[in-house]
């Protein structure tokens, strides 16, 4: 019998936790596992709008790969995934060369929703990689440079943050502490900068309970934030936006936080989507597919209320694990042992800039200020041992 060949595509949280979890799992004689990648390295999501906004360096978010998974285990091929040929079991990438499997894991991470407003895509930025912070950094210090020779241009001091919702939120925390410093450098009034943010639903931070959203408003607001909620975004043009009200802001720097959708690779595939995610079965696979299973911000999972689980770091790595279990089981040809994937959520934290944060653990304890703060360096601290143990915890975390 052939060793079974297990792909992976993807190395965000849910591929990398898939990755590591097999090679930690199995014998090296068990499976041929490879993991395709866009990059050299994995990236923490979660930590990105820190050094978009300029109060962390980018490296820190950077992991390579080589210092997580076991070549000798684990295939690493560099890579642009173009489609998934489900009948035939391939996989092309963009440089033209085509991968084999047995089981398919595609955890290939998102692309930015735009909700058909015109002009976003062109013009805005998007929280989104370590390539798209190092443009948002360099982009802020060049207005507030640009500011110093043309002082009339008060757009080069206006910011426009679109979507007030987790990302959006963390942002806004991290640039507004980031400003006194950029006012101190370039010799700008602080009274000058104006930062916006704009959310189209009711409330900021959707979903979240009213006492945390209105600690992180009041919070913000007081730092100099102005928030226009429930007020949608109708165009974003070169010289800013204009919204549902009619009122047009004019702002040479617009970062869209405001929602994202499934890689589009998985659509073009020929699964069905909504939203570019696939509605998976309880074991997380495809339907219809018994060995392609699907991850991370490619999957639709819902809850006993009917309700999609938003598509998380957390669920992405609990994902990932309930997939390496099932694995194990399907290649030790123990199939009546699957484990049904059921969510175990230990709440949410959002940071809201240096020693300050809010959110829920165990969903039920709110927490603020700075004891959330740490505990949401405990939870990356926690995803950092299981990927690479003490030595990676030590090199990345800072408190």
């Amino acid at each position: 019998m052939s060793t079974p060949k297990i792909l992976i595509l993807g190395a965000g949280y849910g591929g990398v936790s898939t990755a590591v979890g097999l090679q930690n799992k199995l014998n090296h004689n068990e499976a041929d596992i490879t993991l395709v990648s866009k990059h050299d390295y994995h990236y923490l999501t979660t930590w990105l709008h820190e050094p978009a906004a300029g109060t962390m360096p980018a490296h820190r978010a950077k992991i390579y790969l080589d210092e997580i998974i076991d070549q000798k285990k684990v295939n690493v091929v560099k890579g642009t995934v173009q489609l998934i040929n489900s009948a035939d079991q391939t996989v092309a990438l963009e440089d033209g060369s085509v991968l084999s499997y047995d089981y398919l894991i595609v955890g290939l991470g998102s692309d930015p929703e735009t909700f058909g407003i015109e002009g976003l895509k062109e013009n805005a930025f998007s929280i989104r990689s370590i390539n798209s912070v190092y443009k948002i950094k360099e982009h802020i210090d060049y207005m507030f440079a640009s500011f110093k020779n043309d002082p009339d241009r008060l757009d080069y001091l206006t910011f426009v943050i679109g979507g007030a919702g987790f990302t959006g939120i963390e942002f806004l925390g991290e640039l507004v502490n980031r400003v006194p410093e950029l006012c101190r450098e370039f010799d700008v009034d602080p009274s000058l900068v104006q930062i916006y943010s704009i959310e189209a639903a009711p409330s900021a931070l959707p979903g979240f309970d009213t006492d945390l959203v209105e600690y992180a408003m009041n919070m913000l607001e007081s730092k100099g934030i102005q928030f226009k909620i429930n007020t949608p975004i109708k165009q974003c043009t070169a010289d800013g936006v204009i919204l549902a009200t009619g009122e047009e802001i004019k702002s040479k720097t617009v970062v869209w936080t405001g929602g994202v959708r499934g890689s589009s690779v998985v659509e073009k595939s020929g699964f069905e989507v909504m939203r570019g995610r696939v509605k998976v079965d309880e074991y997380m696979r495809a339907p219809g597919h018994d060995n392609v299973f699907i991850i991370g911000d490619c999957a639709l999972i819902f809850n006993d209320e009917g309700r999609p689980y938003p598509p998380t770091a957390q669920i992405s790595i609990q994902e990932a694990e309930n997939v390496v279990r099932n694995l194990k089981a399907f290649i030790r040809g123990e199939k009546l042992t699957l484990v049904p994937f059921v969510p175990a959520l230990q709440g949410t934290l959002a940071s809201l800039g240096k020693g300050e944060g809010m959110g829920i653990v165990m969903n039920k304890k709110k927490m603020f200020g700075l004891s959330a703060a740490i505990m949401k360096k405990g939870g990356d601290a926690r995803y950092l041992m299981k990927i690479g143990g003490l030595g990676l915890v030590l090199k990345k975390i800072r408190l």
